[in-house]
């Protein structure tokens, strides 16, 4: 019986022959990554007697939740992690503006095929596009990783999705995840392993790929994998910061779940309030007000997301009842948007273009809706209070529709725009 991704890679950095699911293993993470909340690690760190940190080179720490700071008590904390990183000469640390962590991650080549990435964020997942294990844990956990370098990870079960067919135009790889998210549930694979297999995949670019892994999060998946192929390599041919060596699940592996979807049958689908598996097709709820639309996040911030929104808008003006907010996922994304023309189509447009980050998408600043607004959003999350306003509605959807959205003043699909 062959061996699923998880369990190779859990054996490998294990360094044990073979683990079946159910099994507690010890393991040093390739990559430890946080974030703004390295601030609040530290101080369990120091309360831990943690002195100097387990391998600097390690770890990864990117500003990007409230970047720029938005109150002194943020300013703060960000002053706090740009001592600590340089009294512990932690290499790999990027400051505000740089971007979202997990956008950031992938860009620099620190999340690489066959490697373990854990992140003290629940998207951190989102590494796995690379081919990579990567797994969200808690601050207590980083802060153990800070201190002795491994972590005791349970080797999760499997859940296998092959998607068939290819997309047709109109549908993204967001339809796609939320489709899936609609069919199985908030819970669906809760502390699994979920493996994206299929010619749908494979014929996904690496911007159209990182939603699926990135959103799966939404299911409750311990991880989640795409398996590396050429595009991955080439991508990563001028980034990887260090050789690597991939790691792929055997075809006869032993699976909890398969799950198969026809990629030629999903439509546009929209997450309606306040849960991520609350998903209906766009025509169900087409027409619905709209006070302001978001573009961006480490799901849809990337240049590709930015490309479709800018095609929509491309001559046309928002509703004068909606607002738009635009925040690419990185910096190197906003540089390269600058030079296709895509911010000036925004500006003309009459969206607002902010500094890399992730701002209101968990509710901090640039973007925090008013009391009864509802806002589209291309994020990945639309709980209640998610964007900060507890009174307040959220509709996730693909950066096509948020951009029509934002130009009809209500949810709509782009065809119907006159």
């Amino acid at each position: 019986m062959g061996q699923t991704f998880a369990e190779k890679i859990l054996a490998k950095k294990a360094g044990v022959k073979k683990v079946q699911p159910g099994e507690i293993v010890e393991v040093t993470p390739d990559v430890a990554l946080s974030h703004d909340n390295s601030a609040a690690i530290y101080g369990i760190f120091k309360r831990m007697g943690g002195d100097r940190v387990f391998n600097p080179k390690m770890h990864a720490i990117i500003l990007d939740h409230a970047a720029p700071a938005p109150t002194t008590k943020h300013a703060e904390n960000h002053y706090q992690i740009r001592q600590f990183v340089g009294d512990q000469e932690i290499p790999h640390f990027y400051d505000v503006g740089r971007g979202i962590c997990h956008q950031v991650l992938v860009e620099e080549g620190l999340a690489l095929p066959g490697e373990l990435v854990l992140g003290s964020d629940s998207h951190t997942p989102h590494a796995g596009v690379m081919g990579a294990f990567a797994a969200g844990i808690g601050r207590s956990e980083m802060a153990s990783i800070w201190a002795l370098g491994n972590l005791w990870l349970r080797v999760p079960e499997t859940l296998k999705i092959v998607v068939d067919g290819q997309l047709i135009d109109g549908v993204t790889s967001k339809d796609l995840a939320l489709h899936v998210i609609g069919n199985l549930g908030a819970d669906g694979a809760l502390y699994m392993s979920v493996e994206w297999h299929g010619d749908g995949v494979e014929a996904l670019d690496i911007a159209e790929r990182a939603v699926l892994p990135n959103m799966t999060a939404e299911m409750g998946a311990k991880n989640s994998y795409i398996p590396p192929d050429q595009k991955v390599f080439d991508y990563l041919k001028e980034r990887a910061k260090r050789p690597y060596e991939p790691i792929l699940s055997d075809p006869d592996a032993q699976c909890a779940m398969v799950k198969e979807y026809d990629a030629t049958k999903i439509e546009p689908m929209i997450a309606c309030p306040h849960t991520v598996d609350n998903v209906k097709p766009l025509s169900e709820i087409a027409g619905t007000h709209v006070d302001q639309a978001f573009l961006g996040t480490c799901t849809n911030g990337r240049l590709e997301d930015l490309a479709m929104a800018a095609e929509v808008l491309t001559g046309r003006q928002l509703a004068k009842s909606t607002r738009m907010i635009v925040i690419p996922a990185s910096a190197e994304v906003y540089r390269e948007a600058l030079l296709a023309g895509y911010i000036e189509i925004f500006l003309n447009a009459g969206a607002v273009v902010e500094s890399p980050g992730c701002g209101p998408c968990m509710g901090n600043h640039m973007g925090v809706p008013a009391v009864g607004e509802v806002t589209i959003s291309s994020a990945n999350r639309n709980f209640r209070g998610r964007m900060g306003t507890k009174e307040s509605e959220i509709y996730l959807a693909n950066p096509q529709v948020v951009a029509a959205s934002a130009v009809a003043g209500e949810i709509i699909h782009p065809k119907d725009l006159l």
